[in-house]
C-alpha cells in the first residue's frame, strides 16, 4: 500500500533532504586516490551524528555500516573497509537519515582522480539518466513511466540497467511501497503518481551486462560480468505544485 503524506510530514522530509545532500557533498569532496573507503564511513556518520539525524543503514537488514561504498563493479550495498581508492576507480556514495521520523535517501556515483572515457560516460549517463525519471514523475503519470524513460535513454547510449534492484517509497519506514522500476515491463508499475507520494528514483546501469551477482560478504551487488556500474538518487515528494526533489541542495 502507498502511504500518502502531509504537506506537514512532506515539509519535515524535506529539511532531512537538504541535511542529506550537504553531507554527500562533503563526503564526495573527500574521495581520492589513497584514502579508504571506511575513512568515507567515518566522515559520513560524523556528519549524520552532527546534523542531529542518524543513519538509516546501520544495522538494517545486517547492513554494519553508515555509508554504503560500492567501487566499481559492485553496484550498490557495497560495505566499506580498508580497501584504498585507487587513481581511475569509480565510487557510488549511498546514504539513508533519520530526521524528525523520517527517512531520505541519496546516492551519488564519483569518479576517483581522472578515471577512463568510458567511466565518465557511465557515470554522465547515469546522472542523466536519473533527470528523465524524475521529469516523468507528475501528478496523473505511472510509475511505469520514469522506468521506461530511463530504460530509453541508457539503452540509447549503449548502457545497460540493472533489472534486479530498484527504487522505492519512503517515509516513517526506509523502504515502502512502491516499488519503482528502471525499466518497463509489461503489467507492472501501472500505479498512477499522486500528490502526496514521496518515494526514490535510483537508475543502476552498466558498461556491460545488467545482470547481477551477490558479492562474497552476502550484502552487497555486483556486476555478473565484473564491469563498471553506476548509481545515483534522489527522493522525490508530489505535491500540489508537482514534483519536489527533496535531496537538493540549497541554491547559494
Amino acid at each position: 500500500m502507498i502511504t500518502i503524506k502531509s504537506e506537514k510530514e512532506i515539509q519535515a522530509i524535506q529539511e532531512g533532504g537538504k541535511i542529506l545532500a550537504d553531507i554527500i557533498e562533503e563526503v564526495a569532496r573527500k574521495v581520492r586516490p589513497g584514502i579508504t573507503t571506511n575513512y568515507l564511513n567515518k566522515v559520513a556518520r560524523d556528519l549524520v551524528l552532527k546534523s542531529g539525524a542518524k543513519p538509516s543503514f546501520e544495522n538494517y537488514m545486517g547492513f554494519p555500516a553508515t555509508l554504503c561504498t560500492s567501487v566499481n563493479e559492485v553496484i550498490v550495498h557495497g560495505v566499506p573497509g580498508g580497501l584504498a581508492l585507487k587513481e581511475g576507480d569509480i565510487i557510488s556514495l549511498d546514504l539513508g537519515i533519520l530526521y524528525k521520523g523520517y527517512h531520505t535517501d541519496m546516492a551519488i556515483t564519483v569518479p576517483v582522480g581522472k578515471t577512463a572515457p568510458e567511466a565518465a560516460r557511465l557515470i554522465k549517463v547515469a546522472r542523466e539518466s536519473l533527470e528523465k525519471g524524475i521529469k516523468e514523475a507528475n501528478p496523473g503519470k505511472k510509475f511505469s513511466d520514469i522506468g521506461k524513460a530511463i530504460q530509453k535513454y541508457v539503452e540509447g547510449e549503449g548502457f545497460g540497467v540493472v533489472r534486479e534492484l530498484c527504487g522505492h517509497g519512503i517515509g516513517k519506514k526506509l523502504h515502502e511501497d512502491p516499488q519503482i522500476l528502471n525499466y518497463l515491463t509489461k503489467g507492472e508499475g501501472g500505479e498512477i503518481i499522486k500528490e502526496g507520494m514521496v518515494f526514490c528514483i535510483e537508475p543502476m546501469i552498466t558498461i556491460g551486462d545488467w545482470h547481477v551477482k551477490k558479492a562474497k560478504d552476502n550484502l552487497a551487488y555486483e556486476t555478473a560480468d565484473r564491469s563498471l556500474a553506476a548509481h545515483f538518487e534522489h527522493t522525490i515528494a508530489i505535491t500540489r505544485v508537482g514534483r519536489q526533489v527533496l535531496t537538493e541542495r540549497e541554491q547559494n
